[in-house]
C-alpha cells in the first residue's frame, strides 16, 4: 500500500537545472511542493518519508524511440524481437516511452502498437506512439495520418519513416512533403507534436530529402526529426547543419566498435554541444526493442543486436565521466524531448509537474524510480513488474 503523500528529503535535485539540496512533497501523481526547508505537516496525513541522503534526483528519462511491440524481422520470422517488459524500462530510469514500428509494418500494425502503449499506461508508464512505420504509404488505424493523430489520443506524429536506406520505400520529395504536411496540420488541430520521425540509413543521399523539403516548402523545420544521426560521421555533420536551420535531431545510443565510421552517443552529444547548434534541438534515444542489424553488400543480415533502454543511463554516465556536467547532459534525455513532443508535465522536476523521478546511486545506476509518485524501484530492487514478468 502506497501512502497518499510522500516526502523525499535531502535530494540533490537536477531539474534538469542544478537546484542543489531540496525536499519534495509528492501526491496525486504530482510534485506538490519543493523547497530548501523541510515542511512540518500533521501526522494525520499519513505521509511516508524517504531520506535520499544527498543522492542525485533527476527527471525520469523520456525514451523517444522504442519498439514497444518489438522490432526486427529482417532475417525471417524468427528474427522478430519480442516486446520489452515493464521493468526493462523502469530499472533503466525510463518513465516515458514513444513507441513506433520499423521495417515490419505489415505483420505488426498500428493497432498492435497502440495495444502495447495502452498496456504500458495501465502499468503506470507514460506512453505515446507514432503511426506509420518505415514505408509509404504508411500503415494507419483510420486510413490516414491525419485521422490517426486527430482521433487517437496516444498518436502524436508519424514514424519511423525510412530514408536513405535499402529497406525504405525509396520515397520522393513529394512523398515526404505530403506526409509531413499531414503530420503538421493534424498537430495544429490537436496541439500535439505533429512531427515526422525519420529513420536514417547508411545510404549516400543522407539528409538530402530533408534539405530539399526545407528549401522548397513552407513547412517549419521542427516538423522533421531525423534519428540515428550518429550512424555515420558525415551524416552527423549534415544533421548538425539542419539543427542550425531549426530541425530537432536525435542521437541513438547504439554500440559502436572502435574504428567504426560512427560516433558513440556520448561522443556525438559532446560534438553537437561544441558545434554551436542550439542545445535544445538534440535528444538521445535507445531504439529499445528494435534489432540493430548489419548487412552485407547484397542487403542480407550478417549480424544482429537488440537495442535496450539501459543504453540511455550508460550514455549519461559516459558523458559525466568525460567531464560534461549533469545539468548540461540531462536535457537531451528529458526536457528537450518533452518540449519537442509537447508532453506537458514531463521532462522536468517542477511543482505541478508529473512525479516521474529517478534517484541515482554513487555509481550512476538508478536506485529509486517513481512513476507518477508510485515506487517502481527502491534501493535497486524492482517493486513492480509487468503482468507476465517472473
Amino acid at each position: 500500500m502506497t501512502a497518499s503523500l510522500l516526502l523525499l528529503r535531502n535530494a540533490d535535485v537536477y531539474a534538469p537545472d542544478a537546484l542543489g539540496r531540496r525536499h519534495l512533497l509528492i501526491g496525486g501523481g504530482k510534485v506538490l511542493w519543493m523547497g530548501e526547508s523541510e515542511p512540518v505537516l500533521p501526522d494525520m496525513l499519513g505521509m511516508e518519508t524517504i531520506d535520499l541522503a544527498g543522492a542525485r534526483l533527476i527527471p525520469g528519462f523520456i525514451d523517444g524511440h522504442v519498439h514497444v511491440s518489438g522490432g526486427g524481422g529482417e532475417a525471417g520470422y524468427a528474427s522478430r524481437v519480442p516486446a520489452p517488459l515493464l521493468s526493462r524500462y523502469t530499472s533503466a530510469g525510463v518513465t516515458t516511452v514513444i513507441g513506433l514500428l520499423g521495417t515490419d509494418d505489415v505483420s505488426r500494425s498500428t493497432a498492435e502498437l497502440l495495444s502495447h502503449v495502452y498496456a504500458l499506461r495501465e502499468q503506470g508508464l507514460g506512453a505515446w506512439a507514432y503511426c506509420g512505420g518505415y514505408h509509404i504509404p504508411p500503415t494507419t488505424l483510420t486510413g490516414t495520418v491525419r485521422g490517426d493523430i486527430v482521433f487517437s489520443d496516444a498518436l502524436i506524429g508519424v514514424g519511423e519513416v525510412a530514408i536513405s536506406d535499402h529497406r525504405s520505400s525509396q520515397p520522393t520529395l513529394d512523398d515526404v512533403l505530403r506526409l509531413a504536411s499531414e503530420a503538421h496540420v493534424s498537430g495544429l488541430m490537436t496541439g500535439k507534436a505533429g512531427i515526422v520521425h525519420l529513420h536514417l540509413g547508411d545510404g549516400p543521399r543522407g539528409l538530402e530529402l530533408v534539405r530539399q523539403a526545407l528549401d522548397t516548402s513552407e513547412l517549419p523545420p521542427r516538423v522533421f526529426q531525423p534519428t540515428h544521426i550518429n550512424r555515420k560521421k558525415a551524416l552527423f555533420e549534415e544533421a548538425v547543419a539542419l539543427a542550425k536551420r531549426g530541425c530537432h535531431v536525435d542521437i541513438t545510443a547504439f554500440p559502436v566498435e572502435e574504428g567504426e565510421d560512427a560516433w558513440p552517443a556520448a561522443e556525438a552529444l559532446i560534438r553537437y554541444l561544441d558545434s554551436g547548434a542550439p542545445p535544445e534541438r538534440v535528444s538521445i534515444s535507445s531504439d529499445a526493442g528494435g534489432c540493430l542489424p548489419c548487412f552485407d553488400e547484397h542487403g542480407r543480415v550478417c549480424g544482429m543486436d537488440v537495442g535496450h533502454s539501459g543504453a540511455l543511463l550508460e550514455t549519461l554516465n559516459a558523458l559525466v565521466a568525460r567531464g560534461l556536467s549533469l545539468e548540461r547532459a540531462l536535457p537531451a534525455f528529458t526536457s528537450n524531448v518533452a518540449d519537442l513532443l509537447r508532453l506537458a508535465g514531463k521532462g522536468r522536476i517542477a511543482v505541478g509537474g508529473d512525479a516521474d523521478l529517478v534517484a541515482l546511486d554513487a555509481q550512476g545506476a538508478a536506485s529509486d524510480v517513481w512513476l507518477g509518485g508510485v515506487p517502481h524501484l527502491r534501493a535497486g530492487e524492482v517493486l513492480r513488474r509487468g503482468m507476465f514478468e517472473r
